[in-house]
């Protein structure tokens, strides 16, 4: 059937009306645009199939030319409206949408309207009395908390709807109100009580609200309770806060006059009266700060009240992407508080999206000039906050305005360490808190780490504003950073009992405070001394979080002023320049100044005689050394930190100095040594992700690699192909727990090399992907270069050449910016076999021969095997008539390297590429033994790319010589 010529059409819950242009859902109408109903018809006659983009917008916008985002937006407000069904519009990516539910057309019935204008309407029950006002304006983003408070509301006699002023609770408790009309045959009353200033007029206002008469003289509640006892009526009590004790006791008197008495109460706090059921009201959903897609904005309710508001002052104001994002940044600062975002959306009719985003740190000088019949308290931003703090007393009021020097959220512990003082004792704080989140001025949030608190942006702004006019500002702040200093000092050793998530959960609680206690620690007005022992404690949480360019600025900040202003504080100093050399190594490379802040470090333990920042230093300058290609200092040095005596290094960390010496040695291509350190260093601890003891927190975050990261490849190169691919899997997914974007970049890399060598080409594109988003958001030096790299031999590996050889020569030139030498060859390697694949045979040879002679300048030999058999392949291409000796001779010498260091795989790859070659001269038989005799020695891997290439090999062979 037509949708047009049918009455109505269902599906699952809904029914929809077309030409009376109705959405229900379960019988209730659904407010939907008429844009956004255009669409849905639209879907729903395409009976399943897909629908264009185009086809949409020339049904909904003939004749105009919009912008794709305009369909976007009406396609989130239809998904909105659907909810938890919100799947039923499927997007079908390049091609349009599709609309995904059991469709019924249904004719119109003997009581059903079948064309416009000829509904029937159906007498409904008589309205009860009331004194509630229409509606103004729609109630956006709250149609759950509707449904979930009328639910209440008919199974309790007393519901309370508590929140921050401005939340709404008032236009919820009426939106209530309104649905239970026909439920009570007294009536329904509004009864707004801010006006009062004296609890004893509750009752006579109650009363006056109800048209209830008394007699007998003055209302009181105890007349009153008498007076409603045996009618079926339902209060709503508007505003309690200020009168709470009244309210509570008029609300009580009620409840036990009658069963017939409801009560819906609105209160920046309970009333805490028996029987009551609190309703604590939430922010309008904004989108979340990491929201990848903008045209989703709408779904969320603080946007579609923004825009909602907005499109009634500015109608000509068209959604884009660049205002999407910019409208959800402002409803995430603005907490979605509706009053909030309303007066956001009227400054920004005039104003405009950008500039009204770019001065909200001055918001209540801003946000003011609400609705004219607004009551006061609503007019103003600053109004609002100011009512609910005028009924604090004096004791609240000085804890509220200093717990605004939290920047995050914070725990009672850190709320007593900075809030008490002289007159305001430790207990005083506990109380406070709890008073103030009663009042819905402090929030509360339940997690893993315990009870945390918070102050809303704009609340906290306002008690901020408390706190600088109070003179209390400079001494609160001191208080704040000298905890911070202490809870960072006393976190190391403790740290060794928490796992890695955990210990980053408890930074990422931390980060906003200690980056608001640096910037007052370096203001004009703070103690750079205090900021520099700060910046020296703070080290574990920017390498924790993986905020590597930050935790640069940071120290430099402090070392400069430590060596400006402060002499003889070398302890300070070593720290700051450990963390600098690891800081500036993940944001630059490895650059002349990483190895001269190592170097310091280094010189200054040793005078200083401290054994942590000895071994720190030596890594570092190990680290550092390799990633320049200076093999063999890496070596000494890995020696030198291997070799410590028991007073200088315990257990521990002579592991961790095998460790260094496995992956060095391994880039020299000593495989059988380097397999043999780094299996002992996984042998003492298996799970090198999760530390054991205190020391090994001294590398945590500053590790190169990890031991399974240098014995993944080792294992590969050994011919053990099955157990590296394990490995390699089992690291990224151990580093994806830990929840450390660096750690989880070097377990990317470890394994995105194996996938390609193994020709898992999907599982390699996903390796690469992962780590060129994680390195480039979290190490933005050489790390991103190498994912670049990695992006380029997987191209050329799929038969994109030229794309391939763009990525390739791209990386390299960023890693000779950041001056990262190692890996170099490898990556050479991979731009000849490019080049060679696009035909630019020529320059792929001069790049091997660059290739080769790195691998000589370095010592890095590990793959050399494989870079002289790229050489004979390539020699090959070239097609002249010496190719084919001269590339033989390559393959030998490639057969060569590989046999003296135990490298399996490359001997295979080499005797495979020397075998095709040994067949085309007819030489099959010499073919067959020596591919024969490499082949068999692998015991696992078959189904990997170079065992099944030199298998079919084999065969082809056999055959031949059959």
């Amino acid at each position: 059937m037509d949708p047009a010529a049918a009455a109505s059409v269902e599906f699952g819950r809904f029914r929809v009306f077309p030409l009376r242009r109705e959405l229900l859902a379960a019988g209730r109408p659904i407010k939907l645009g008429g844009r956004a109903f255009d669409v849905l018809l639209a879907l729903i006659e395409a009976h399943g199939s897909v629908v264009s983009k185009d086809a949409l917008m020339a049904r909904v916008w003939p004749g105009r030319v919009v912008e794709e985002n305009a369909l976007q937006v009406q396609i989130s407000a239809l998904r909105a409206a659907f909810g938890p069904d919100g799947e039923l519009i499927r997007t079908v990516s390049g091609r349009g949408y599709q609309f995904a539910g059991e469709i019924r057309f249904l004719s119109a019935g003997p009581d059903e309207p079948s064309g416009p204008g000829t509904a029937a309407v159906e007498p409904g029950p008589a309205m009860s009395p009331t004194n509630l006002p229409e509606p103004a304006s729609a109630l956006i983003g709250r149609d759950d908390e509707l449904c979930e408070v009328v639910s209440l509301a008919v199974r309790y006699r007393l519901v309370t709807l508590t929140g921050p002023g401005g939340i709404g609770k008032s236009r919820l408790a009426l939106a209530v109100a309104r649905e239970l009309l026909g439920e009570f045959s007294d009536g329904v009353w509004l009864v707004e009580l801010a006006p009062l200033s004296d609890p004893g007029l509750v009752p006579s206002t109650v009363a006056a609200a109800a048209g209830t008469e008394v007699g007998g003289g003055a209302a009181s509640v105890e007349r009153l309770a008498d007076a409603l006892a045996g009618k079926q009526l339902l209060l709503v009590l508007d505003n309690c806060e200020h009168v709470i004790a009244a309210a509570a006791d008029l609300a009580e008197a009620f409840l036990r006059a009658g069963p017939g008495v409801r009560i819906i109460a609105t209160s920046r706090e309970s009333l805490r009266a028996e029987g009551e059921q609190v309703y604590p009201l939430q922010p309008l959903s904004v989108p979340p700060e990491a929201a990848e897609d903008d045209d989703d904005a709408p779904r969320y309710g603080a946007v579609r009240l923004f825009l909602d508001r907005l499109s009634a002052a500015a109608p000509g104001f068209a959604l884009n992407r660049s205002s999407a994002a910019a409208i959800s940044e402002i409803c995430r600062r603005l907490d979605g508080i509706p009053l909030a975002i309303e007066l956001a959306a009227a400054r920004a009719a005039a104003l405009g999206i950008e500039e009204l985003a770019s001065r909200l740190d001055d918001r209540f000088h801003l946000l003011t000039g609400g609705r004219r019949t607004a009551p006061p308290r609503h007019q103003t931003l600053r109004a609002t906050l100011h009512w609910s703090h005028e009924f604090l007393p004096e004791s609240e009021r000085k804890i509220l305005r200093r717990l605004a020097i939290f920047a995050g959220t914070f725990s009672l512990t850190a709320a007593r360490a900075v809030v008490a003082s002289a007159d305001v004792t430790p207990s005083d704080v506990v109380e406070g808190i709890a008073n103030l989140a009663a009042k819905s001025l402090v929030s509360t949030s339940f997690g893993s780490a315990g009870t945390r608190y918070l102050l809303l942006n704009t609340t906290r702004a306002y008690a901020q504003e408390k706190l600088t006019e109070s003179g209390e500002f400079q001494a609160v702040a001191r208080q704040h950073a000298e905890h911070l200093l202490n809870f960072l000092e006393q976190a190391g050793p403790g740290e060794a009992r928490l796992a890695m998530r955990e210990r980053l959960a408890e930074y990422r609680h931390e980060l906003n405070d200690v980056r608001a206690a640096l910037d007052w620690a370096f203001s004009q007005s703070g103690d750079a001394h205090l900021g520099v022992a700060l910046t020296a404690a703070s080290e574990r949480l920017w390498f924790g979080l993986s905020l590597m360019d930050e935790c640069r600025l940071r120290v430099e900040r402090a070392l400069l002023s430590l060596r400006t202003d402060m002499t003889g504080e070398m302890r300070l100093e070593m720290r700051l320049s450990a963390a600098l050399g690891t800081a500036l190594y993940y944001a630059k490379g490895p650059c002349p100044e990483v190895c001269a802040a190592w170097t310091d470090a280094l010189a200054m333990a040793e005078r200083l005689d401290a054994t942590e920042y000895r071994l720190r230093a030596l890594w570092g300058l190990c680290s550092h050394h390799a990633g320049i290609g200076e093999l063999r200092t890496a070596l000494a040095v890995a020696q030198r930190f291997a070799g410590l005596p028991p007073d200088q290094a315990g257990r521990t960390d002579r592991l961790l100095g095998e460790r260094l010496l496995g992956s060095t040695l391994l880039f020299l291509g000593d495989l059988n040594d380097a397999r043999r350190h780094l299996e002992h260093v996984l042998g003492r601890n298996p799970d090198p992700m999760a530390p054991s003891d205190p020391e090994t927190i001294r590398f945590e975050w500053g590790r190169r690699s990890s031991a399974r990261g240098s014995l993944v490849p080792a294992l590969w190169l050994l011919g053990l192909p099955d157990q590296a691919i394990h490995m390699a899997q089992a690291y990224v997914e151990e580093a994806r727990a830990t929840d450390h974007p660096v750690s989880l970049c070097w377990a990317l890399y470890a394994a995105c090399p194996i996938a390609l060598a193994a020709g898992d080409l999907p599982a390699a594109d996903r390796f690469a992907v992962m780590l060129l988003e994680h390195s480039t958001r979290h190490a933005p030096g050489f790390l991103p270069a190498l994912a670049r790299g990695l992006r380029g031999e997987l191209l050329v590996k799929r038969g994109d050449a030229v794309s391939g050889v763009q990525c390739l020569h791209a990386a390299l030139g960023e890693l000779r910016a950041h001056g990262f030498v190692l890996r170099r060859p490898a990556l050479l390697g991979a731009l000849a076999e490019g080049l060679a694949a696009a035909g630019q045979v020529a320059e792929s040879l001069l790049t091997i021969d660059e290739a080769l002679a790195q691998c000589e300048r370095s010592e890095e030999r590990w793959n050399i095997a494989e870079l002289l058999r790229l050489k004979g392949q390539l020699l090959l291409l070239e097609g002249s008539e010496a190719a084919p000796a001269a590339a033989e001779t390559y393959f030998r010498q490639a057969l060569d390297w590989a046999r003296r260091q135990g490298a399996l795989s490359w001997e295979l790859r080499s005797a495979t590429s020397l075998a095709r070659l040994l067949r085309e001269g007819g030489r099959i038989g010499e073919a067959r033994e020596m591919l024969s005799a490499v082949y068999d020695r692998f015991t696992e891997g078959f189904e990997t790319a170079d065992l099944k290439a030199a298998s079919a090999l084999l065969g082809a062979l056999r055959g031949s010589a059959e």
